[in-house]
């Protein structure tokens, strides 16, 4: 049986570190997981009890397609606490995951053949929906003299109809401030194309608020999740806020796409969003691992690296050591027990030469995979 032309997206390469990891575990080696972007704890006590008391009351069947009208609401509000804006829950999609929200937006915008600009290096499955669905993703690289960040005079004769850009990024974690921010929409406006932000990692800051797209324009879509912030990566569940013109567009895409998103994982979501002592607990585990990471990679030799603003990377050049990130993340598992992701996931150009690292699990974790480290550089003599 024949294969679709559009069914070949390379693989994601952290889930290929994952299941070598998995392996390894299996066959009784302890793992340290610097690889994931996956909070090591689990969905807030609030969220978990209000699913089990839910679970007893309700058949927990299909929800309209936008979602709970209830936590469309909260989000909305939420626009409020953080960004001091009046948002209409009516704007908010409940998607499932914020992959449920890529691919709702690029196929509500772009339609086969259309050019969408995304930063070198991003998120991978950027890359692969937008391929899958007969779309070009169009590579900006970025410069390390912008933080691994687009800006607008990277769009100038790249004729896109649309542009997606992600603040707090990943791999890098750095974060677009609101000037640099508002050129990029008013470049890509210019072009007239459409702009997408993913926020998936807004909540996840140091030492500045991250910048919402929405505090500069209604004309963008934007995407978030409960996956970070929130702790709930396995639930599935994320958002996105749409112009009011386009909710009903999204609507019928959802509709027939998804039916719903799960309702299990929406009542959760809804009890997360007030679960805030524990939310801030997790910030402060994140702010400790930060500092571990900014002390600990450079005495294992990976030092060139910037400061994260956001989210909870770390993304290293080790040109310098190698030219294949791929075969030297596998070295550091089979030596070291320590999964890190390869470059090559984020950049398929410049990728061979940089490695991401997460620091999202526990703290006593993140230690002892500095440890490991240093001694594996150590043996290698880089160190």
């Amino acid at each position: 049986m024949r294969n679709s032309t559009r069914s070949g997206v390379d693989p994601f390469i952290v889930m290929d570190v994952m299941e070598a990891a998995r392996r390894a575990e299996e066959a009784g080696r302890r793992i340290i997981h610097m690889e994931v972007g996956q909070p090591g704890t689990p969905a807030p006590q609030g969220a978990r009890a209000a699913l089990a008391q839910a679970m007893d009351d309700q058949p927990m069947g299909y929800t309209v397609a936008l979602g709970l009208p209830a936590l469309r609401a909260r989000i909305a509000k939420l626009y409020g606490e953080w960004y001091d804006l009046d948002l209409n829950p009516e704007r908010v999609v409940i998607t499932p995951g914020s992959s449920g929200g890529f691919i709702l937006a690029f196929t509500a915008l772009f339609d086969a053949g259309d050019r969408v600009g995304i930063g070198a290096p991003g998120y991978p499955s950027y890359r692969q929906i937008l391929r899958a669905l007969d779309l070009v993703p169009v590579d900006i690289e970025t410069a390390a003299e912008n933080r691994l960040q687009p800006v607008s005079a990277d769009l100038d004769g790249r004729d896109l109809q649309g542009l997606l850009v992600a603040s707090p990024a990943n791999p890098s974690g750095t974060m677009l401030g609101r000037d640099d921010l508002a050129a990029l929409m008013e470049a890509t406006a210019a072009q007239g194309a459409s702009f997408i932000s993913d926020e998936i990692y807004h909540g996840i800051e140091y030492e500045a608020k991250a910048v919402s797209a929405l505090e500069i324009s209604d004309e963008a879509y934007v995407i978030n999740s409960f996956s970070k912030y929130f702790s709930m990566t396995g639930w599935r569940v994320g958002w996105m806020v749409v112009p009011e013109d386009h909710v009903r567009v999204v609507e019928r895409l959802a509709q027939n796409l998804f039916i719903c998103p799960p309702h299990a994982s929406q009542v959760a979501a809804l009890a997360a969003m007030d679960c805030h002592d524990e939310l801030l607990a997790n910030m402060e585990v994140y702010r400790a691992n930060r500092a571990l990471m900014l002390e600990g990679l450079p005495k294992a030799g990976f030092d060139r690296i910037a400061p994260p603003d956001g989210a909870f990377y770390v993304y290293a050049d080790v040109s310098h050591i190698t030219d294949d990130s791929r075969a030297f993340a596998a070295e550091i598992l089979d030596q070291a027990g320590v999964a890190v992701t390869p470059g090559l996931d984020f950049d398929p150009v410049r990728g061979g030469g940089t490695i991401r690292f997460s620091y999202a699990r526990a703290t006593a974790d993140i230690k002892e995979g500095l440890d490991r480290l240093v001694r594996f550089m150590k043996a290698r003599g880089v160190v």
